[in-house]
């Protein structure tokens, strides 16, 4: 969605309208950087951000990775993304090839900037000379398909003298076709104020977006004022430098002070929306919209009672229309979308009917699926050396004490609370758990935790449970479940459902191969039933080698990065989960009676892990 449109929608349904506010992010210099700022990114969301925007790095590996880094805010992330384009020393080839590749990412928001002229005083060597002329291009090429933004200096331009004319180049930007307007960093309020008014004294109409810089440490803050060639007023001075060598009190102080400009900006009538600098950092940031209390207000003008879908949604055209997901990624969303990013539709029969035309495979990409550096991957986990310390690891995360595990991007979530007690006796029993969902019977689409789709309406889950099974136990358990279905009614009827399969691909289920199993559905006024997450057969067995991989990726790369002192600790964790994937299989059970209680699939695999003790 246009950014335009998004602040036009925003501030016109609400008297008085809520101040919104959105983040920039640089582009890392290493992989495990960009993985790192993705999971920032990830957090950040959740705040509401109305679009994120990423720099552009001309040159080289950087230029493609701000490609790279759209792609995944808007597919993966689900972020509405402005991506900056800068034209000095650029080829119109390249400049088209980032075009068409921000076009084919649904990304309609691109930042058109000149950029820095060359470092040694030469002549930039590129086919367009100003931002003016980017622009005119961008239009003649896609029209109004993207909303274009320019830059801004209220403090006037380092290479240009005369105010005046400083304007005059912003208002030729703006004639030829710029839809908004973001400005470099301030502290001088007063002076952004007056130069609001200037502008739109001379024409310029379109909104004006603050750029805001918050102030961690007192170096950082001269040093980038320094280099922006901005002003520091004087109050700022009196009161950060006495205290310049405490970085906490600078950030607090800090704080208050970039949330005292907001909050005049805010009353300007110039400015309804806040565009933050973060350096990649976030308690800056959200420090600045607590002290402001506008992340709330932001929140409570969503439309919807809660999230769109109980996953993050695709903001990729493609996947514009997808409406259902296997619940085996709910906690791998980058891998689902890169092993599913060659089909060309959704749904269309891809999880309703495997016999359809239109069903896809899940491809087991070439790139890998572990997404920590080995030193990520040691720091987080270690080496576990016993079954014990990989269920204490598991233990660990539930409790919210680790943040991620080879198998869960994120961490453990709210709505697990309800079962997390269950979670860990099972690991401390050696059955160890993967994913789980409780079961839900009419709970409010509005409610904080477990709520999602349209106001008004009711959400149900069937109590979900992926784990880990001892291969010998296999059968006993396979047989409990049996046996309860039988005590339960028709055995045939299948009130706990499951799937097993081990490393190597033998598989015992009770459903039929073309079952499709809804665990999470909604009803909503006016709307026919959503059923966005299921388990069957075919996305269980691509999940299945998945996991197993997984575990292959986390041994390869830390015996690939092993000093001497670790020989026989990474020894031991080779053999552990080695003998680990030989020797447990992948299970999941979902209980069909979704207004049972959760702890029926429990007590049920309880019964196996003592009889097996």
């Amino acid at each position: 969605m246009k950014i335009s449109d998004k602040l036009s929608q925003a501030h016109s349904s609400a008297n008085p309208p809520p101040a919104t506010f959105s983040f920039e992010f640089f582009v890392p210099k290493t992989s495990q950087g960009v993985q790192n700022l993705y999971d920032r990114m990830d957090r950040m969301y959740d705040l509401n951000p109305i679009f994120i925007d990423i720099t552009w790095n001309a040159g080289g590996r950087s230029s493609s990775l701000t490609n790279e880094m759209v792609y995944t805010a808007q597919s993966t992330l689900g972020l509405e993304t402005c991506m900056h384009l800068t034209c000095t020393n650029m080829k119109v080839e390249l400049i088209d090839e980032a075009l068409h590749k921000a076009f084919e990412s649904g990304c309609q928001n691109i930042l058109a900037l000149r950029g820095d002229p060359p470092l040694d005083g030469s002549e930039s060597t590129g086919d367009f000379k100003y931002a003016k002329d980017l622009i005119e291009y961008i239009r003649r090429k896609y029209g109004d398909h993207f909303n274009i933004g320019v830059a801004a200096y209220p403090e006037g331009h380092p290479e240009e003298d005369s105010e005046a004319k400083t304007l005059e180049y912003l208002k030729e930007k703006c004639d030829v076709g710029a839809d908004f307007i973001i400005t470099q960093m301030f502290y001088d309020v007063d002076n952004f104020i007056s130069w609001c008014s200037k502008i739109r004294k001379i024409g310029v109409n379109i909104p004006i977006i603050p750029g805001i810089m918050p102030i961690s440490t007192y170096a950082a803050f001269v040093r980038r004022a320094k280099w922006s060639q901005i002003a520091i007023p004087p109050h700022f001075l009196e009161v950060l430098e006495p205290i310049k060598d405490d970085d906490y009190l600078v950030r607090e102080k800090g704080t208050e002070l970039v949330s005292q400009m907001c909050t005049k900006l805010l009353q300007s009538g110039f400015v309804n929306h806040l565009h933050f600098y973060t350096m990649n950092l976030e308690r800056a940031t959200i420090m600045i919209l607590e002290t402001l209390n506008i992340i709330e207000p932001v929140k409570a003008h969503e439309n919807t009672g809660g999230d769109e879908l109980p996953w993050r949604k695709s903001l990729h055209p493609q996947r514009s229309k997808e409406t259902i997901r296997p619940i085996f990624w709910q906690n791998r969303k980058y891998s689902y979308i890169t092993r599913t990013a060659t089909w060309d539709e959704f749904p269309n029969g891809r999880w309703g009917d495997s016999r359809s035309p239109a069903f896809g495979d899940i491809d087991l990409c070439a790139s890998e699926l572990l997404r920590q550096s080995p030193k990520k991957a040691y720091d987080l986990w270690g080496t576990p050396q016993t079954l014990k310390d990989f269920s204490d690891i598991i233990v660990s995360y539930l409790q919210g004490e680790l943040k991620s595990l080879p198998w869960s991007d994120g961490p453990i979530g709210e709505d697990t609370s309800v079962m997390v007690e269950n979670l860990i006796n099972l690991n401390h029993k050696g059955f160890l758990t993967m994913n789980s969902q409780p079961a839900l019977n009419a709970v409010k689409s509005s409610e904080k935790v477990y709520g999602w789709g349209p106001k008004n309406g009711y959400v149900y889950q069937k109590q979900y449970l992926e784990f880990f099974c001892p291969k010998d136990l296999l059968p006993k358990l396979l047989h409990t479940i049996d046996s309860y279905n039988k005590s339960e009614g028709d055995a045939s009827s299948s009130i706990i459902s499951y799937y097993a399969v081990d490393k190597n691909g033998n598989l015992s289920t009770n459903c039929k191969d073309d079952d499709i199993n809804a665990v999470t559905w909604g009803v909503f006024p006016g709307e026919e039933i959503l059923q966005p997450t299921i388990v069957e057969k075919t996305s269980f067995l691509a999940w299945k080698d998945e996991v197993y991989r997984l575990f292959t990726e986390w041994t390869n790369i830390l015996q690939s990065n092993l000093v001497d002192a670790d020989k026989d600790k990474i020894s031991g964790f080779v053999d552990l989960i080695t003998n680990f994937s030989n020797n447990f299989v992948l299970c999941n059970l979902v209980n069909n009676d979704f207004i049972d209680k959760n702890e029926t699939l429990f007590n049920l695999i309880e019964t196996v892990a003592s009889e097996g003790n």
